[in-house]
């Protein structure tokens, strides 16, 4: 069997002051005759990244709706996750010529997670991203089956998509989060669209006392007096923490008092490539004492990573997520249910959230983040209103329930 990883039970009751009602009772009514179905989700790591996140919160509440769900990941290993990350780039359009050498690898990898999948009981399988897909050819018992397809692979590298391409087609529904991020030759009638969601009862997502926030990155050596920039997601060339710098670097000959603080913890087992653009970004920053690099864990002593997330997002003057490309960006969300008008990259996943003027910004280059960054900074009631507006596009769209109910009505057209 796969390696599991144990989840509690949550009841959607616990949600029932935060949802509208008409939410909750379509819910309960979905998951009445879904009662007892067996549901597994399979993706390539136990923590870090998106996907984790979306895990841990939404199989617990699967189990509390009534139904069997549980939680596994494919087996690791280094050379393959290598792999899996080049892939990934691919998928978002990066050039990989995909050598023999690493296609035979990965269908090994797939021929071995598959052998321990042979004993486990389920009605429906969902996997996760490119690094388990290809578990399908080895599989011929799989269905009903869904690929969740989380990263933007509007504009795929070619030999890439045609490699994986087939393995995709083995299953019974394919899920993007928007209609942009559908790659060529796939069948209409497979295609299923809904964004990811944030858990509000997460302690990185409950309302934390401004004050309890600034003593938190007090004690990290960030001034909760001055001005504070923060972006949170790993480091990786696709988050464009570069950029991020190069705004705050124009800023800062403005607003000489501003930091800024990258959260980027090295967390995810399938990420290689973090180390590498930690050191591109500590080199550009070089010995700045107003900026604050978060990598390692143990500097965060006892801390918990999401009260770490809540405070530095709920202290910040202004948020940043500017990715060149983006699946979705949980933390654009995360930051936008504090009350947090984000500057957030005009690409894939942030372009759902953030309504340009309205709840946020969106820009293209470090200039116009800049320009924005200095815009809030400078303009403290407009940043508010924008927060306001930013929390209840979050809580119309972007919670776990109605991410719950968006898989339960996915299950049930399979299991009819």
């Amino acid at each position: 069997m796969l390696p599991e990883i144990k989840t509690p039970t949550r009841k959607l009751e616990k949600y029932k002051d935060i949802i509208p009602s008409h939410l909750f009772d379509e819910i309960k009514k979905i998951a009445a005759g879904l009662k007892g179905l067996k549901v597994v989700h399979i993706n390539a790591t136990p923590r870090g990244g998106g996907v984790v996140e979306l895990m841990s919160s939404l199989v617990p509440l699967i189990k509390g709706v009534g139904l069997k769900a549980a939680w596994h990941n494919n087996p690791s290993g280094e050379k393959f996750f290598t792999i899996t990350k080049k892939i990934h780039n691919a998928f978002q359009g990066e050039g990989f010529e995909f050598p023999f050498s690493a296609r035979k690898l990965y269908i090994r990898h797939m021929e071995k997670t598959a052998k321990l999948m042979q004993d486990m009981k389920f009605d429906l399988c969902v996997i996760h991203d490119p690094q388990p897909v290809g578990v399908a050819a080895f599989l011929p018992n799989f269905h009903p089956a869904i690929w969740r397809v989380h990263i933007d692979s509007s504009y795929p590298n070619r030999e890439t998509w045609e490699f994986i391409h087939p393995f995709m087609l083995m299953y019974d529904k394919i899920v993007f989060t928007s209609k942009e991020f559908i790659g060529p030759s796939l069948p209409q009638d497979k295609i299923t669209v809904f964004p990811p969601a944030i858990d509000p009862l997460n302690i990185k997502n409950r309302p934390l006392n401004l004050n309890t926030a600034k003593n938190i990155i007090k004690i990290l050596g960030v001034n909760p007096n001055k001005p504070l920039a923060v972006q949170v997601g790993r480091f990786d060339f696709w988050k464009d923490q570069l950029g991020t710098a190069e705004a705050y670097q124009i800023v800062k000959k403005k607003i000489p008092n501003l930091q800024l603080a990258f959260l980027g913890l090295f967390l995810a087992r399938d990420d290689p490539e973090a180390a590498k653009v930690f050191k591109e970004v500590q080199k550009k920053v070089k010995d700045d004492p107003d900026v604050f690099l978060f990598s390692d864990p143990k500097q965060l002593g006892s801390l918990k990573v999401d009260l770490f997330v809540n405070a530095f997002q709920t202290a910040a003057t202004v948020v940043l997520q500017k990715s060149i490309r983006e699946g979705f960006g949980l933390t654009v969300t995360e930051a936008m249910w504090k009350g947090k008008p984000v500057i957030g990259g005009n690409v894939g996943g942030i372009k759902l959230q953030i309504q340009d003027g309205k709840n946020g910004f969106l820009v293209s280059s470090p200039k116009e983040a800049a320009r924005r960054m200095t815009q809030l900074i400078e303009n403290p009631k407009m940043s508010e209103e924008l927060g306001k507006k930013a929390k209840e596009t979050v809580r119309e769209k972007f919670l776990t329930p109605r991410l719950l109910r968006d898989h339960l009505k996915l299950y049930q057209k399979l299991v009819r």
